[in-house]
């Protein structure tokens, strides 16, 4: 049984709630296993991540992150794309962006300064997905192969080029700290009840681009050539859909995105470039795209959901000695196997209670 053979709310809502209580559930009986309370270990997680001013906070400024990979995995799909590579793209765009704060933040005004920050990090994120766009559209290399090695690449460049950007002296793999007028405006300066906690107008940036994604993936006609390459690329160059050109610019934007994921996490918390400092953002955005079904609501409410588990996820490892802070990975990967490899798992058994034919 498809999901074209069931009704839109049921697999725009009804199928990722079950496959999403699925992953739930298997949670919920490792952390029995491990000797811990289910409920008790949820009320936790809740507390933390959503009850709490401070911890709703820390989860919408991962969640401001988790946007943009998602965006830029999902408009990738739109084309038939499985770009997998926003985790070596967002690094790559953290290069680009440390390269403009180091060269402008002394000059700069932080009105000019923050759009060039994120005008670098978008052009390097777009340019590190080029390569796998063109090879995918002009040599017929598969984007998850290509993508997949880009990322190991952008991880040992990386490692490499830090090193130069060490202050003498220092002895931290990390450039030196951005001027202040290179910091994201922070919302607590606005909303004292939020804390003393990172969440920065990107958060808002992300609500952006959400809406500018779906407008112009429905109701643009490039929106509609880009769907129409996705479902049949055949029939998409029959109708004059330049199909190479259509690859390429996609996934120049799909980088330009993930890219834009490192101006919260650099310029919105760290200030500096660090190694490592993605953190999964870039797999995490395959899991919000799918479980999203690449719709900028479901893309929202997924990124929040992930935000809630890595917020929740760390005090319930400090509360709960027996889950380690590893719990969060877990969730995540089931919540890909259920959403992603396991989509159709209830399918067959919504469309018998809807009296729906096969």
């Amino acid at each position: 049984m498809m999901n074209k053979d069931l009704p839109r709310w049921a697999t725009a809502f009804v199928l990722p709630l079950l496959n999403l209580l699925s992953a739930l559930l298997v949670t919920a009986l490792v952390i029995h296993l491990l000797g811990e309370s289910p409920t008790e270990s949820l009320a936790i997680l809740v507390n933390s991540a959503v009850v709490n001013p401070e911890g709703l906070s820390y989860t919408l400024f991962y969640a401001s992150t988790f946007i943009f990979t998602g965006l830029a995995v999902s408009i990738a799909m739109e084309a038939g794309l499985f770009n997998i590579g926003a985790e070596g793209q967002m690094y790559f765009a953290g290069l680009g962006l440390t390269l403009a704060m180091l060269t402008f933040d002394s000059s700069l005004p932080a009105i000019a300064l923050i759009p060039v920050g994120m005008l670098g990090a978008a052009l390097f994120g777009a340019l590190w997905a080029f390569v796998p766009g063109y090879l995918q559209a002009k040599r017929g290399s598969h984007v998850v192969v290509t993508t997949i090695m880009f990322n190991y690449i952008a991880g040992a460049l990386m490692n490499t080029v830090i090193v130069k950007l060490v202050p003498p002296g220092e002895q931290n793999p990390a450039s030196r700290a951005f001027a202040a007028a290179a910091e994201m405006p922070r919302l607590n300066k606005w909303f004292p009840i939020l804390g003393e906690t990172p969440l920065n107008i990107s958060f808002f940036l992300a609500i952006i681009a959400l809406v500018i994604y779906g407008v112009v993936v429905s109701r643009s006609s490039w929106g509609f050539k880009l769907r129409a390459t996705g479902l049949n690329k055949h029939a998409a160059h029959y109708a004059g859909i330049r199909i190479s050109k259509m690859i390429i610019i996609v996934m120049l934007i799909s980088g330009a995105l993930a890219g834009l994921g490192s101006v919260n996490s650099i310029m919105g918390s760290t200030h500096y470039l660090s190694l490592n400092f993605v953190g999964g953002a870039g797999f995490i955005g395959i899991a919000i795209a799918l479980m999203g079904r690449q719709h900028p609501v479901g893309i929202f409410l997924s990124a929040v959901l992930f935000g809630a588990l890595t917020q929740g996820g760390f005090d319930l490892s400090l509360e709960k000695q027996n889950i380690p802070p590893e719990m969060v990975i877990l969730v995540q990967g089931l919540i890909i196997l259920f959403c992603g490899a396991m989509e159709n798992l209830y399918a067959p058994a919504i469309a018998k209670m809807l009296k729906l034919k096969k």
